[in-house]
């Protein structure tokens, strides 16, 4: 899967753009606050249709404007398809080949991104919201159905939730309707917690053999933390097992009004040498960890959905030193398209340099590359 090419209209910095790429490995490179950064959120948001760091829409539209356009071509395998997005009036149009989507679960799933950008250290150092919501957002990628089923489960939960907050002390809490909602409630969860578990299950068989090209060692896990650490979630009765767990738990729901088990109390951490990376990483390994951690999610796209995503790289080689530089670039190579900000093209090999796609920005605008 690539990115063949990209038009942007009113998106952060850039009033108009029309962008082609190749394949292979494409360097996009300038001063600081020239757009670089904005170029690579807006593919990101032509894939999930969020920005990696925004919660609010509008703040990607262009100041001075009331509207955004964004459009690529996605070639894949032997396909090729135009996607859009349009935002305007804080509502956002999708069309995929210019057929309108009503559905985000039928657009979401279609255009693969990694994105590493430094604030990406939130994932080891942030609370667990943040790391949720970003195994929410690389799931959906994966799967259509995912998404569906993690939206659905949040619509649940905010119904038990409410209730538990309206009724708990009225004579009028209807246990029956309370039992049919968490039943909803606990069928959406096993699905997130077996999808999620065989995430994490996957990253770890792929990032030991990436650490030790990386990091020159394999003692590298990612450990994930559920409500239900104990169970085996291939049990035919794991239904009926997490059912239980509610009941016992319904005394603390009541008391606290709010439901105090499922998905939404997830969490994953970093093991590097036996050490978890969020207490006791220096800022140097934590980078790295999520490097590995990002760069194991492209074998499981590859394996998953039979072609390999993009990958966004923002920035990544100002706090590596050659040997890890060197490494990662053998590592990538041209077999996936890579897209890489930097501000210092004296950085890279020489050789990068020569069989790469060279793009400059100044001031949201592209400038002839000499």
């Amino acid at each position: 899967m690539y990115l063949s090419k990209i038009k942007l209209h009113n998106f952060r910095n850039y009033e108009k753009l029309v962008l082609d790429f190749t394949p292979g490995i494409n360097i996009i490179y300038g001063n600081n606050a020239q757009g670089k950064t904005n170029l690579l959120e807006s593919i990101y948001y032509l894939s999930v249709t969020k920005s990696h760091h925004s919660f609010l829409d509008n703040n990607l539209i262009k100041n001075g404007e009331d509207s955004l356009f964004v459009e690529g071509i996605i070639k894949d395998n032997d396909l090729t398809n135009k996607y859009s997005i349009e935002l305007i009036n804080h509502k956002k149009l999708l069309k995929i080949n210019d057929d309108k989507i009503n559905k985000i679960s039928d657009y979401i799933s279609n255009i693969n991104t990694i994105f590493f950008y430094p604030d990406d250290l939130n994932l080891i150092k942030g609370n667990p919201e943040v790391r949720r919501r970003y195994l929410n957002i690389q799931l959906s990628q994966l799967s259509s159905i995912y998404f569906k089923n993690i939206s659905d489960y949040n619509k649940l939960l905010k119904i038990r939730n409410d209730y538990l907050k309206k009724y708990v002390d009225r004579i009028d809490f209807d246990d029956n309707y309370f039992d049919i909602i968490t039943d909803h409630l606990i069928d959406k969860s096993i699905y997130i917690y077996k999808m999620r578990k065989k995430y994490i299950y996957k990253i770890n068989q792929y990032s030991k053999h990436i650490s030790k090209k990386i990091y020159n060692s394999d003692n590298y896990e990612i450990v994930y933390k559920t409500n239900f650490d104990h169970f085996d979630f291939n049990d035919e009765d794991i239904k009926s097992k997490i059912k239980e767990e509610y009941k016992k738990n319904l005394y603390r729901d009541k008391k606290y009004k709010i439901t105090l088990l499922g998905p939404q109390k997830d969490d994953f951490e970093f093991i590097y040498e036996s050490k978890n990376l969020k207490l006791y990483g220096s800022q140097g390994q934590q980078r790295l960890g999520v490097l590995v951690f990002k760069l194991s999610e492209i074998n499981i796209f590859n394996d998953f959905k039979q072609t390999k995503p993009i990958l966004l790289l923002d920035d990544v080689f100002s706090e590596l030193d050659n040997n890890k530089k060197n490494s990662l670039l053998n590592y990538i190579n041209n077999e996936i398209q890579t897209i890489i900000t930097t501000t210092d093209l004296s950085n890279l090999d020489e050789n990068l340099i020569n069989t790469s796609n060279l793009i400059k920005i100044n001031g949201g605008k592209i400038e002839e590359v000499e």
